[in-house]
C-alpha cells in the first residue's frame, strides 16, 4: 500500500469514528412519542397504556337524536372519528331502481305462488320508494358513513371491561360494533387527526339518520330527586334538580330588573316548601307578602315604626358541638362589624374599646363563658346597656355621641328593643321596604345575624333568600359577613340564595367573587349591555351564550349546576302563576279578588 492510500485510509476511519460518536439530533417528536409501541391482533400497547380500535358495522332502521352521547360521556379517554363520503345521486338512484325491481319481483312471485306475505319485503319496498322520492326532490342525500372508536386503558382487563360497556351501550340501541382485528394500526391511525380513513368500513346512510350522530348536544339536568326548575331550551327536556345534592346548596341569581328573577325564586320557594324545606326571605320590596299569605307563612314588616323588633344583642343557644366561649366570641366579633357599619367606621383604638365594652356589657348581664347558656336568653342586654358601659369608660366621648341616636329618639324604636318575633313557620319573610334607605344595610345585617343564630341552634334543611344583596355588599363588614354565611351555611344544611341586579357593584368586592365561587348553583337571566362583559368574564361564557343573555325573554336564561349548565325557560302552572306573579296588573286583580272574598262580594271565575 502506498503512502497516499495509507493516509486516505486513516482519514476515512477517523471520519467514520466521528460519525458514530456524533450526538443525534433531538426534536419534539422524541418528546411526544411513546417509549414503546407494540401491535397485536386485537390491541396496541403505547408505553404503559393499551389502546383498542372498533368500528360500527350495523345500524337499526331508525336512529334517535343523541344516540351517540353516552359514548361521548364515558369516563374513559376515547378517540372518535367520523368519515362521511358523499355518494353520487345518479349512481344511488340506479342502484335503488335495480333494488326496487328485485324486491317487487319477489313480492309478485310470492303472491303468484300463494305464499303468506313477507312483512320485511313490504317494508323494504316502502322504504326504498320513499328514499327514491326524497332523493329525486333533493330532500335527502346519500353518504357512506364510517364510525371508528379507539379507547385507552391502563391494562388489558380494563380494556375488556370498557369493550363490554361499549357493546352494552350500542347493542341496547340495536347498533353493533367489532374490534378491528389484525388492523389495529389502521384503526389507531384512522382515529388520529390525520384525516385518513384506513379501515374503510362504511354503511350507506341518508341525511336524516346521519344527522342523529351529531355528537355535540346540550347537557341534560334531570335527576330522580329535586324540583322542576324549567325546560331545557335546546332539547325540551325537563330541568329537574335538587340543590342540596351538590357540595353546597348556595345559589346566586344575576339579572336586570324585569327579567323574571323574583318570579323564578318564588317558584323555587313554592316547590321546595312542598318538599318540607323551610325558607326564610329578606325582602327589600315586600313582594313576597302575597306568597307568604298563600302558604300560611309569617311576614314581618321591619321599619322604625314597626311593632316587630329584633335585638342585635341576641345570642344563639349552643348546639351539641358548640362551646359557649366560641359562641360568645363569634357574636362579639359580628357585633363589632355591625357597630362599624352603624357608626360609619371605627379607628383601631375605637375598635379595641368597642370589643372591650361589648364583653363587659354581656358580663354585667351574667353572660360569660362560665355561665349557663340556658340563662342567656333571659338576660340579653340592649343597645342602651352597651351605651351605659361606654359612658363609664374613658376616651369614649365620640363613640357615646354617635351611638346615642340608636338608643334615644326615633331610631331607638328599632335598635333598642328586645326581640318579639318567633320564627316557627316553614316560610318566614322579613320585609324591609319601609326602612329608611340609609338604615337598610344595618337592618339587613341585624336580621341576617338573627336568622343565622336560629340556623345554628337547630339542624334542619333550610333555604335563605337575600334579595337585592348589593345593599349588604356596600360595606366591607357587610360583604364579609355575607361571605361567612355562604361559606359556613353548608355545615348547618343551609342554602343561601343571593339575588342582585347590580352585577358590576357586586363584583367590585373580593367577597362578591368569593360568594360566586362558593355557590354551586348560578342562575343568569337577561343582562344589560353595560354589564354583560363582566358577566361573560366571570362565568366564562361563549359568545353565543353572551348574546342569548342579551336577547333573552322574561324567565329565560342560563342555569348552572356544578360543572353543567343549560339554557333554561322557567315554567309555572296556572295556580303557581297566580301565587307568585309580580306583574302589577295581575297583582291588582288578585288583590281585588282577595278583597271581595274577604268582604263576601260576588266574584266571577274570570276575576280570580
Amino acid at each position: 500500500m502506498s503512502l497516499i492510500d495509507n493516509l486516505f485510509g486513516k482519514k476515512k476511519e477517523n471520519l467514520l469514528e466521528d460519525k458514530i460518536f456524533e450526538e443525534e439530533a433531538f426534536d419534539v417528536r422524541d418528546i411526544i412519542a411513546p417509549p414503546y409501541i407494540g401491535i397485536t391482533q386485537d390491541h396496541i400497547k403505547l408505553g404503559e397504556r393499551f389502546a383498542k380500535s372498533f368500528f360500527v358495522f350495523s345500524y337499526p332502521r331508525y336512529l334517535n337524536t343523541g344516540w351517540f352521547s353516552p359514548v361521548i360521556d364515558l369516563n374513559t379517554p376515547v378517540d372518535i372519528s367520523f368519515f362521511i363520503h358523499p355518494i353520487s345521486g345518479e349512481l344511488i338512484l340506479k342502484k335503488l331502481r335495480k333494488k326496487v325491481t328485485e324486491v317487487s319481483s319477489e313480492i309478485l312471485e310470492r303472491e303468484e305462488k300463494g305464499l303468506v306475505r313477507d312483512p320485511a319485503l313490504e317494508t323494504a319496498y316502502k322504504d326504498i320508494e320513499n328514499l327514491r322520492d326524497k332523493l329525486m326532490t333533493a330532500q335527502e342525500r346519500m353518504f357512506r358513513f364510517g364510525l371508528y372508536i379507539t379507547v385507552y386503558e391502563n391494562s388489558e382487563k380494563e380494556l375488556r371491561d370498557t369493550e363490554l360497556t361499549l357493546r352494552s351501550i350500542f347493542e341496547s340501541r340495536l347498533i353493533y360494533i367489532k374490534p378491528a382485528l389484525f388492523r389495529q394500526k389502521e384503526g389507531f391511525i384512522s382515529c388520529s387527526p390525520y384525516g385518513l380513513d384506513l379501515l374503510d368500513v362504511h354503511t350507506p346512510m341518508d341525511t336524516e339518520p346521519l344527522s342523529t350522530a351529531f355528537p355535540f348536544i346540550s347537557f341534560d339536568l334531570s335527576s330522580n330527586e329535586g324540583i322542576l326548575y324549567g325546560v331545557n331550551r335546546h332539547n325540551n327536556s325537563l330541568v329537574l334538580f335538587d340543590r342540596f345534592s351538590l357540595e353546597n346548596a348556595n345559589c346566586v341569581v344575576f339579572a336586570k330588573s324585569g327579567s323574571g328573577k323574583s318570579y323564578m325564586v318564588k317558584l323555587e320557594i313554592l316547590r321546595y316548601l312542598m318538599q318540607g324545606v323551610d325558607v326564610i326571605v329578606i325582602d327589600p320590596e315586600n313582594e313576597y307578602e302575597f306568597l307568604s299569605d298563600a302558604v300560611g307563612g309569617s311576614f314581618f314588616k321591619i321599619s322604625l315604626s314597626s311593632p316587630s323588633h329584633v335585638n342585635p344583642f341576641d345570642l344563639p343557644l349552643p348546639g351539641p358541638d358548640d362551646e359557649p366561649e366560641d359562641i360568645l366570641r363569634s357574636n362579639i366579633i359580628n357585633l363589632v362589624g355591625l357597630l362599624r357599619i352603624m357608626l360609619g367606621g371605627l379607628s383601631p383604638e375605637e375598635d379595641s374599646i368597642i370589643d372591650e365594652a361589648l364583653t363587659e356589657t354581656y358580663a354585667i348581664r351574667d353572660i360569660t363563658p362560665e355561665s349557663d347558656p340556658k340563662t342567656w336568653q333571659n338576660n340579653t342586654p340592649l343597645m342602651s346597656d352597651f351605651a351605659e358601659v361606654l359612658e363609664s369608660m374613658s376616651g369614649t366621648e365620640s363613640l357615646v355621641k354617635r351611638i346615642k341616636k340608636f338608643t334615644k329618639g326615633t331610631f331607638s324604636e328599632f335598635f333598642n328593643q328586645q326581640s318579639n318575633i318567633t320564627v316557627d313557620k316553614s316560610f318566614v319573610v322579613f320585609g324591609i321596604r319601609d326602612m329608611e334607605e340609609s338604615l337598610k344595610p344595618i337592618a339587613l345585617y341585624i336580621i341576617i345575624r338573627y336568622v343565622w343564630n336560629i340556623v345554628r341552634t337547630k339542624l334542619k334543611k333550610r333555604i335563605m333568600v337575600i334579595d337585592e344583596a348589593w345593599w349588604l355588599m356596600q360595606s366591607e363588614d357587610g360583604a364579609s359577613f355575607l361571605f361567612g354565611l355562604v361559606k359556613r351555611g353548608r355545615k348547618y344544611w343551609l342554602g343561601v340564595t343571593t339575588i342582585t341586579q347590580d352585577v358590576a357593584d357586586f363584583m367590585k368586592s373580593d367577597y362578591g367573587k368569593a360568594i360566586i365561587s362558593n355557590s354551586s348553583l348560578q342562575f343568569l337571566l337577561k343582562q344589560s349591555p353595560a354589564t354583560i362583559d363582566v358577566v361573560q368574564k366571570t362565568f366564562n361564557l361563549t359568545e353565543q351564550e353572551k348574546f342569548l343573555l342579551l336577547e333573552a325573554a322574561v324567565g329565560e336564561g342560563l342555569f348552572f349546576a356544578g360543572k353543567k349548565h343549560v339554557a333554561i325557560s322557567v315554567v309555572a302552572s296556572q295556580t303557581e302563576d297566580q301565587i307568585i306573579t309580580t306583574n302589577p296588573q295581575e297583582v291588582l286583580k288578585l288583590r281585588e279578588a282577595k278583597r271581595k272574598l274577604d268582604t263576601g262580594e260576588n266574584i266571577t271565575r274570570a276575576q280570580i
